[in-house]
């Protein structure tokens, strides 16, 4: 494969020349044949359906095609980060994809795989195997522990030396970071929620700036998260679920301990960087998780220390599966699917009829046009056929186009809520959706 573009400063020439202290008080620097190479994914989501259509074809392709580079690139470590599976009850097809492709890394040059939960995980379906999977070299952080020094991975090379550390911080549920208060309002909440998950971090990693001392051994401090960072990137019908707002929203780049030479995080499947700084990043989601992502590049980080210095670069995948959105009037999405058919390629198609007639048998035609074509027609939306109260000024659109706290928005609207009630309101509303998903994840 090419090499591709730094996203990093290589080091200079005075950092390359200069030899490590080797007097017994001072940490000794690790030094190899060559650079430690890391690659960090997240955001699988396995067994996720697109519009009720089954997708293990395109996750085996993909961790097939991963499990090559991991050769290909002789990486040494890999890092998940987060949200393995699409639900905490996964398929047994989705599950034996996991540990089938665990089994294939463990047996390949790849000394060590980290992963942590993410909010679409289970954490004890997670942990479960745990010890199992340690003696393959994969080690399991599904949920946050009592000691945050438990959350810290030492991984060593082939001769037992100490060659990185891991801060393996998993997604950080609301009962794992704050205890609640009779009286507390929403805002001291908020605000406790936020402080939790800075402290949490600062704990993690105190301990592993302390292992890294004990040992002096300057090996890379890596820091794994899965969250909403300010700033971050979502787009449209990605399933990105933020129901802290205005909480984990504001949780910046400076959550992130300076000690920590490299973030990899999960959460977004935007492949974007945290507030410009390069290496605290989100690789993205590895496929198109609806229809707005259809045109995204979708990549891997890989990441080469010299030292303590790293080098970034990015690992674009191949497209497994080819989404396509077409709209317009009957004519103009007719034109679309003729020349797409014609294309010869197996294409899962989101339709949007823009015409002014009204056609109320648009799925009937647009089902006979792709008969007996490689196009599979997977969502219409009719701007014809539309609840008007959640119409959105000179938009169309269905429910299934919005999120809760859109629609909560909107019938505060539609009944003229005055403003000042509503930021309450929207307040506790948020709250009874997070507490939902809280109660989910107990129950499990």
């Amino acid at each position: 494969m090419p090499e591709q573009p730094s996203l990093f400063d290589a080091p200079s020439e005075a950092q390359e020349a200069a030899e490590p202290e080797t007097v017994e008080s001072t940490p000794i620097m690790k030094t190899s044949g060559r650079p430690l190479r890391v690659l960090h994914s997240s955001d699988w989501h396995l067994g996720r359906l697109l519009y009720g259509q089954k997708r293990y074809e395109e996750f085996e392709a993909f961790l097939n095609w991963m499990q090559a580079q991991i050769v290909e690139q002789s990486i040494d470590i890999l890092l998940i980060a987060g949200d393995l599976f699409d639900t905490t009850t996964p398929s047994n097809r989705a599950q034996s994809l996991y540990y089938r492709f665990l089994n294939k890394v463990a047996a390949s040059s790849c000394r060590h795989v980290v992963i942590i939960g993410g909010n679409h995980d289970s954490p004890s379906f997670l942990n479960a195997p745990a010890q199992l999977l340690k003696v393959l070299d994969v080690h399991v952080v599904g949920a946050a522990c009592e000691d945050p020094a438990d959350e810290v991975v030492l991984l060593r090379d082939v001769d037992g030396q100490p060659e990185a550390i891991i801060c393996a911080v998993p997604y950080l549920r609301d009962r794992d970071i704050r205890q609640a208060e009779a009286g507390e309002s929403l805002e001291d909440k908020d605000r406790k929620l936020v402080v939790g998950i800075r402290e949490h971090y600062a704990q993690v990693c105190t301990a592993a700036e302390r292992l890294r001392d004990e040992l002096a051994v300057e090996v890379p401090l890596i820091g794994m998260g899965h969250l909403f960072a300010a700033g971050g990137k979502t787009l449209e019908g990605d399933g990105v679920r933020d129901l802290y707002v205005g909480s984990l929203a504001l949780v910046g780049a400076d959550a992130f301990p300076a000690s920590l030479d490299y973030v990899a995080l999960g959460h977004l499947h935007v492949p974007q960087a945290v507030a410009g700084c390069e290496q605290i990043r989100y690789s993205g989601s590895p496929l198109a998780m609806g229809f707005g992502e259809a045109r995204q590049q979708k990549s891997l980080c890989l990441i080469e220390f010299e030292g303590r210095s790293p080098r970034l670069q990015l690992v674009d995948i191949p497209r497994f599966q080819r989404l396509e959105r077409i709209k317009g009037d009957q004519a103009a999405l007719e034109a679309a699917l003729d020349r797409l058919a014609a294309e010869g390629e197996s294409i899962w198609l989101e339709v949007l009829y823009e015409g002014d007639q009204i056609a109320a048998d648009l799925r009937q035609w647009l089902e006979q046009r792709v008969d007996g074509t490689p196009l599979v027609l997977l969502r219409v939306r009719n701007n014809r056929v539309v609840d008007r109260i959640l119409s959105r000024s000179g938009d169309e659109e269905t429910l299934d186009d919005l999120q809760p706290a859109e629609v909560f928005e909107r019938a505060l609207v539609a009944h003229q809520v005055p403003d000042a009630q509503q930021a309450e309101l929207k307040q506790l509303f948020n709250g009874l959706l997070q507490q939902m998903v809280e109660q989910d994840h107990r129950a499990e």
